[in-house]
């Protein structure tokens, strides 16, 4: 089998998955590029939102494998291959890095230690009320798989959690609301969102100035899912007027954050670097090559992303 390994990571990254895959799937071609020679063999292509046009040509090409679990710029490239497989990361390990993310975040937003810390900057000792863990709605957007580990740590934890997708479905011990007329009700009764949605063209931009005047005055609002569905002018005016108490945003518009970004800046935001669930190489090479195997061997792929819905 001959596979391709290409994305916007440096020389390291690159190498460093590259032992991973090989060490777990002894035995196949790797490439690191495409020639005249490789184009009309390539069975796979690994990638990490790869440049534009990467993929053209490959007249052999069978699967799509996303090393990451956002695919929205991977489908945003029109010379993707239309008919074939692309498959996303869905790992266990990562999942669970973003539960505790989430957890922390909600923590910290619920016993208000955010506030706490900007008491210590000026020196001011003020103890706040401290509320039950099931005084507090959580609502998490998006149930997929990190989605549903989010709520269920949060639930075990004695939050009230609800969650909220476009599609339906049923979880088990958690309230699923589904559809753009069950959101806004939800998010009046929100004391925390926690944002996990899929980047598609119904969710760009959906965190807007009417979905911020839709929560319950002073909410808090956790982005771990994409930049792109905050319209940031209108969440800084929720902040300044006290319609969204704080926010904890891992994701932007534009990374690296630029130096100059009042987000930076903001007493009400905190901010992390795109670090809520980093992909786990080693794990995530395994669910890799289980996926290449079952290409190899003709079974069902794992994970096939519905072009059409974006994920």
């Amino acid at each position: 089998m001959d596979i391709l390994l290409c994305g916007s990571f440096d020389d390291d990254e690159r190498d460093a998955w590259l032992a991973a895959l090989q060490e777990a799937l002894p035995g196949a071609a790797w490439h690191l590029s495409v020639t005249p020679e490789s184009a009309g063999r390539i069975d796979a292509a690994v990638v990490a939102n790869p440049p534009p046009g990467s993929l053209r040509g490959l007249t052999n090409l069978r699967l799509i494998q996303s090393l990451w679990a956002g695919v929205d710029r991977l489908l945003a490239d029109p010379s993707l291959p239309a008919d074939v497989p692309v498959a996303r990361m869905v790992d266990p390990a990562m999942s669970a890095a973003m539960a505790e993310t989430a957890l922390w975040a909600t923590l910290s937003l619920h016993r208000d230690f955010f506030a706490y810390a900007r008491q210590q900057r000026t020196a001011t000792w003020q103890p706040l009320p401290q509320r039950r863990a099931d005084e507090i709605q959580v609502t998490v957007l998006g149930m997929g798989q990190m989605g549903r580990a989010c709520a269920s740590r949060l639930r075990a934890l004695g939050y009230r959690v609800a969650g909220w997708n476009l599609h339906g479905g049923s979880i088990a011990g958690i309230p699923l609301h589904c559809g753009m007329a069950a959101l806004w009700p939800l998010l009046g009764r929100s004391d925390i969102l926690i944002n996990l949605l899929p980047l598609t063209a119904r969710t760009i931009d959906l965190l807007d100035r009417r979905f911020f005047d839709a929560l319950r005055p002073g909410a808090g609002l956790v982005n771990l899912a994409r930049g792109a569905h905050v319209v940031e002018a209108d969440l800084l005016q929720a902040l300044d007027n006290g319609q969204v108490g704080q926010a904890v945003l891992d994701v932007f518009r534009s990374e690296p954050l630029p130096a100059d970004h009042p987000f930076w800046r903001h007493p009400k935001v905190t901010l992390l670097p795109h670090v809520a669930a980093a992909t786990d190489l080693r794990s995530a090479a395994r669910i890799v090559v289980q996926n290449l195997q079952a290409l190899r061997d003709g079974r069902p792929l794992a994970y096939q992303v519905q072009r059409t819905r974006g994920y």
